[in-house]
Formats: structure tokens, C-alpha cells, sequence
């Protein structure tokens, strides 16, 4: 038997349960069909066969799970810190003891290949490990003192909290987030992404059993359009955090509004990789082809957009051409495999609706612009040359393994080039100018900057984006910021005067 048949038997024999009951909801403790007793299909995006059934919840189920999870905020949020620290690393703990089965069911979900799905869940646990070593001192403020007055800030967690997480890499996104809001004493009501489901099932199950108290984790399942539109307009819920697309993320400020819910959006991107002359070429292709083509582009810090000066133009494209065209694309399953099918065939026929536009435009697909085989949805790894800005090609976020390369002349123009967009998630800057990387770095309208480097991320660090690309920062305090309200206390250290009325 070949690793890649050892490797679909074992993903087949971890997926075995579901393909039996379906992919249920998880409220208070309990795994539960959806009330109406509606379901949907979770399909493999490698041959398209339906792996399993999945709860089609609805406002009804979301009010379930928000009820539970009001119910067990009473408990949790009055858990002392250093309780809380105690079972989030007991659930990393547990994580890492289940990453194998993470990652093949994940692969199988999601298409994405095993060499960088195998990092999921040891990229889960060091969420709740990080964020569970805040926990004892989340609610630590500070104290400020005049002659008349000692004021004392802390914080105290927000109640049960929504999180809507997308499809791409399902399960570490989702850590990403519930993590540093159970450290902050909140109750979290998860709406995975209806793509692919299944390994927010396996989170929650794995907290539990890792000693998480029933209530405190609820995952309803559904379409964005019932269940998730419920869970962002529920009057229990008093946040949203939400990963996706930018156009999804209006809707529900949209539906929030009413209720005046916090929201933080972590959204779409339109990444600039800007290349001068006299940056290191090579390691500059290496880490701008890593980018784009892992993770089957299917990442929202991906550098999407290519600009190089114009003296080394051909160049670049050139070597990004010959590496496009070296990755091999296969099953998700195979170690081999870098490229494996996208997640859907809804998106692979929006991201190959892109070649046809790109060439009316007056762009040479370089490489790629193909679907592959007959089955599932692999198209390859694609160079998009000879672009221009105002392309579609070039403005809007594909979300696959397309590369668009536009050249520059001079460091103005670069500049223009790179801000002329909605988004501003991140960008990628080459060159051993010290003095253009500030500058270029003072003017670049976008929230993480990387200097002759790929995208590393610190988790102290602040993650996230200006303009389209969102709403507020995860990592470090800042997710703190988010999940709980700061309140002061002032105490008098001598009589204050009060002002008598009526008198």
C-alpha cells in the first residue's frame, strides 16, 4: 500500500463516525441534530463524493445554544484566571494528542494539502497555550492617583460572544479565536463555515473532554443566511467576531446594529509583495511563490499582487513562471502534494472565471489559467503578466493560487500601485535600502508589514487590517480588548467638594 492509500484509509476511518450520524450540533454539552431536523452536505472537494451530513441550523438552534451559553457564563466567567489557565492547557494539550486526525479530516474537507494541515493543530494548541497563560492576569488594569483621587482600571469579560469563522483553514482560524475568549472568561456560540464543518466538532468535543465546563463551547451548524444571520442578531449575544469576506462582513455590522454589538472583522486582502532591483531575487521568489501557492492561495494574508521594478521584471516573472509551473498539484493526502483542490466547486468556478477576464483585459497567463483532471477541483498554480492595476485581476480578492505581476519603475510608483486598492491586510516589502524600507513602510496603508520577509507571525503581535480588511486586532492584549469591558473605579484620598443645590 502507497502513503498516499495508508493516508485515505486512516483520513476515511476518522471521518467514519460522520458519514454514520452527520455533523450534529454541540449545545450544553450535548451533540444534537438541528431542531427542525433540516440537514446539508458536507462535500470533498477531491472527487466531490459527500463526506456527511451537517445540521441545517436555524434561529431556533441559535437560541438553544445562546441560552446555554448564557447559563454557563454565570459559572465561567467567575472561574479565577489561573482555573482557566489550567484547562485551556489541558485542552492544547489534548489538541496536540488528536493532531493527526485533525489534519486528515481536515484535508478531506477542506482540500488543503497534508504538509501544511499537519501544522494546524500544533498551530491550534499554540493558540490556547498562549492565550491561556494570559489568563490569570486578563482582568489586571491600572491605577492612577492624584491628590484627591485613586482611580483603578480593570477588565471584565463582555457575556457569551459569536464567532463565525470561514473555510479556508477552518480549525486553526477557529483556536484563533475562541481561545483568547474563553481565557477572557466569555461563553462562545461558534458558527462554523458551512464549506467545511467538521473539525469544529472535534474542537469542541476534544475541550470537553480536556475538562472545558458543558455550555461554555456551543457549535451550531448552518448557512450564513439563517443560522449565522440569528446568531449576529441575537439580543444574547453581545459580540461577533467574524473571518470572511468583506462583503459578508457589512451584512453583519448590518444585522448587529440594532442590538449595538462589538464586532471584530478579520477580512479580505489584495496583498502587495513589491520587489526593487536591488533586493535578494531569489530569496524574494522563494518567499512570494510560498505565499501565493501554499495553502492552495486560499489565505487571506496571500501575496496576490507582484510588483517589480521594471529592470528585473522579466526576470521575476520568469523564475515565479518556472516554479508555478514545477508544484505539483494533487491529493490532499499525498505528503508530496503542495496545490490540492479548492474547497469548492462554487469557488473554483469563480476563480477560474478570473483567466477569462484577465486575458480580455490584455494580461498573458504565464503559467497556470487551467482547470486540471475531471474530477474535484484542482486548477493550477497560475501567473497572471503584462497586468495592469485597474484589472479585476488585480483589484479584487481571488482567493486562489493566481499571482498577478505588475511592473514598476521607481519607488512613487510602487507606492501608487500598492495603495491603490480597497483592501489593506498586509504587504510584503523587498529591498536592502534601509531608508526606502521606512519610507515605503510609513506610507503603505496596510496592517502588518513584513521587511525581506514572508508572513511570520509573533502572537504577541497585533493581527489585522485597515480599509476593507477589517475591524480591530486579535493577538495579545488586543484580543483582550475585545472580548472584555475596561471599567474604572474611583476612590476618594480626601474629601471631595461637593457643590449643595437648593440651598
Amino acid at each position: 500500500m502507497s502513503v498516499l492509500q495508508d493516508n485515505i484509509s486512516r483520513a476515511m476511518g476518522y471521518t467514519e463516525r460522520f458519514r454514520s450520524t452527520g455533523v450534529l450540533n454541540h449545545i450544553d454539552g450535548a451533540s444534537v441534530a438541528a431542531i427542525s431536523g433540516d440537514e446539508i452536505e458536507t462535500i470533498s472537494p477531491v472527487d466531490l463524493s459527500v463526506l456527511a451530513k451537517v445540521a441545517k441550523s436555524d434561529a431556533a438552534d441559535v437560541d438553544r445554544a445562546v441560552k446555554a451559553a448564557e447559563t454557563a457564563f454565570a459559572s465561567w466567567s467567575k472561574t479565577p484566571g489561573a482555573e482557566r489557565r489550567r484547562i485551556l492547557i489541558k485542552v492544547a494539550e489534548a489538541i496536540e494528542a488528536r493532531a493527526e486526525e485533525i489534519a486528515f479530516t481536515e484535508c478531506l474537507d477542506t482540500g488543503q494539502a497534508l504538509r501544511f494541515m499537519s501544522k494546524a493543530a500544533i498551530r491550534g494548541a499554540a493558540n490556547f497555550r498562549y492565550f491561556a497563560d494570559q489568563a490569570p492576569g486578563a482582568e489586571d488594569g491600572e491605577v492612577t492617583r492624584t491628590p484627591e483621587q485613586m482611580n483603578t482600571t480593570s477588565r471584565r469579560p463582555i457575556g457569551p460572544v459569536g464567532v463565525i469563522t470561514p473555510w479556508n483553514t477552518p480549525f486553526m482560524l477557529s483556536t484563533w479565536k475562541i481561545a483568547p475568549a474563553l481565557a477572557a472568561g466569555c461563553t462562545v456560540v461558534h458558527k462554523p463555515a458551512e464549506f467545511s464543518p467538521m473539525t469544529a466538532k472535534l474542537l469542541v468535543e476534544i475541550a470537553e473532554e480536556a475538562g472545558l465546563p458543558k455550555g461554555v463551547l456551543n457549535v451550531v451548524n448552518g448557512l450564513g443566511e439563517s443560522a449565522g444571520k440569528a446568531l449576529t442578531e441575537h439580543r444574547g449575544i453581545k459580540a461577533i467576531a467574524f473571518v470572511g469576506e468583506s462583503r459578508t462582513g457589512s451584512m453583519i455590522m448590518a444585522q448587529g446594529a440594532p442590538t449595538l454589538k462589538r464586532v471584530h472583522f478579520e477580512l479580505g486582502g489584495k496583498n502587495p509583495v513589491i520587489v526593487f532591483d536591488d533586493a535578494d531575487i531569489e530569496r524574494a521568489v522563494d518567499a512570494a511563490t510560498f505565499m501565493i501557492y501554499s495553502l492552495n492561495g486560499e489565505r487571506c494574508t496571500s501575496s496576490s499582487r507582484l510588483l517589480v521594478q521594471d529592470s528585473i521584471y522579466d526576470e521575476v516573472c520568469k523564475r515565479v513562471a518556472e516554479i508555478a509551473g514545477r508544484i505539483k498539484v494533487g491529493h490532499p493526502l499525498d505528503p508530496d502534494t503542495v496545490v490540492g483542490p479548492l474547497i469548492h466547486p462554487v469557488h473554483e468556478k469563480k476563480v477560474l472565471s478570473y483567466f477569462d477576464k484577465a486575458k480580455e483585459d490584455g494580461a498573458t497567463i504565464a503559467a497556470g489559467g487551467v482547470k486540471l483532471g475531471d474530477e474535484g477541483c484542482f486548477i493550477a498554480p497560475t501567473l497572471v503578466t503584462q497586468a495592469t492595476n485597474d484589472m479585476a485581476v488585480a483589484q479584487e480578492e481571488i482567493f486562489g493560487p493566481v499571482l498577478t505581476a505588475i511592473p514598476f519603475k521607481h519607488e512613487d510608483e510602487a507606492l501608487s500601485l500598492a495603495n491603490d486598492v480597497d483592501y489593506g491586510l498586509a504587504a510584503y516589502l523587498w529591498t536592502n535600502d534601509l531608508s526606502r524600507a521606512i519610507r515605503m513602510t510609513d506610507a503603505l496603508e496596510a496592517g502588518m508589514m513584513w521587511v525581506n520577509s514572508p508572513n511570520v507571525r509573533h502572537l504577541p503581535t497585533p493581527f489585522g487590517g485597515v480599509k476593507n480588511s477589517g475591524i480591530g486586532r486579535d493577538g495579545g492584549d488586543w484580543s483582550f480588548d475585545f472580548y472584555m469591558e475596561t471599567v474604572n473605579v474611583s476612590f476618594p484620598r480626601a474629601d471631595a467638594a461637593i457643590t449643595k443645590l437648593g440651598g
